[in-house]
């Protein structure tokens, strides 16, 4: 499936070695000098479509923050095809049960999006987190939030139509891509909404016929944002305003 995961079409792109302060959201919110901190501890990495950071289960040897990237994560129960019901992108981290003394990952961490993030020891992670109020409070401030997503997205799965869910998905890509743009298959888009690829297909020609997106040869273009926030299911904008209203 390497050729099914996303790809931003962008003229150019900030390397991990170029990743600035204010790069990642929750490291921007710490104090200055917390921040820089952190950061000098970090190695800079680039992450490559496909690339599984860990699996459900595995021992978390490092946590990450995007930069310029984003994350899938998944849950595979019995085996079975992944089910995605969290994103993270520069708003976030990976590695979050490390706040809660767990070192054993929940869900299969699936790069969706290639770009720069930095990397950090967990066990350097942890040491932070005695020493650092700041961050400690920060980071279990975005473990609720990602927490609540993780729950929104159960239940947009078992309520929501395929167009509604689609349309979310859409815009929560778009976002965490920082691009219009973007290249995926209805193939990749099945798989993570854990519907058939025939429903998919009807849903995105759906959005095409009401010229909210344009879909040719893997290419998606959002055309018109604002009507495809309102043909979105309501889970959009209750992930923004529940990060809004505890992380800023």
């Amino acid at each position: 499936m390497d050729d099914a995961y996303v790809r931003t079409r962008k003229t150019s792109r900030r390397t991990a070695a170029g990743a600035a302060l204010g790069d990642n959201l929750l490291l921007a919110a710490l104090p200055r000098a917390e921040s820089r901190r952190l950061i000098a501890c970090c190695e800079p990495v680039e992450l490559t479509f496909g690339e599984v950071l860990h699996e459900q289960g595995d021992p978390i040897r490092h946590v990450y923050f995007p930069t310029a990237s984003f994350i899938s994560l998944l849950s595979s129960p019995d085996g079975r095809p992944g089910l995605e019901v969290g994103l993270i992108g520069t708003e976030g981290m990976l590695g979050t049960s490390l706040l809660l003394g767990v070192n054993i990952a929940p869900l299969r961490a699936l790069v969706q999006g290639a770009g720069a993030a930095l990397r950090l020891d967990a066990a350097q992670f942890s040491r932070a987190l005695e020493q650092s109020l700041a961050l400690e409070t920060e980071l279990k401030r975005y473990l609720y939030v990602l927490m609540s997503q993780f729950a929104q997205m159960a239940a947009c799965t078992r309520f929501h139509r395929v167009e509604e869910r689609l349309a979310r998905w859409l815009l929560m890509t778009r976002d965490r891509a920082h691009s219009d743009e973007f290249y995926l298959t209805q193939e990749f888009i099945a798989y993570m909404l854990g519907v058939r690829r025939a429903g998919i297909t009807r849903a995105a020609s759906a959005l095409q016929k009401r010229k909210m997106i344009h879909y040719k040869r893997g290419v998606v273009t959002v055309l018109d944002g604002r009507r495809l926030e309102a043909a979105a299911c309501e889970c959009y904008q209750s992930a923004i305003q529940m990060y809004a209203r505890l992380m800023q």
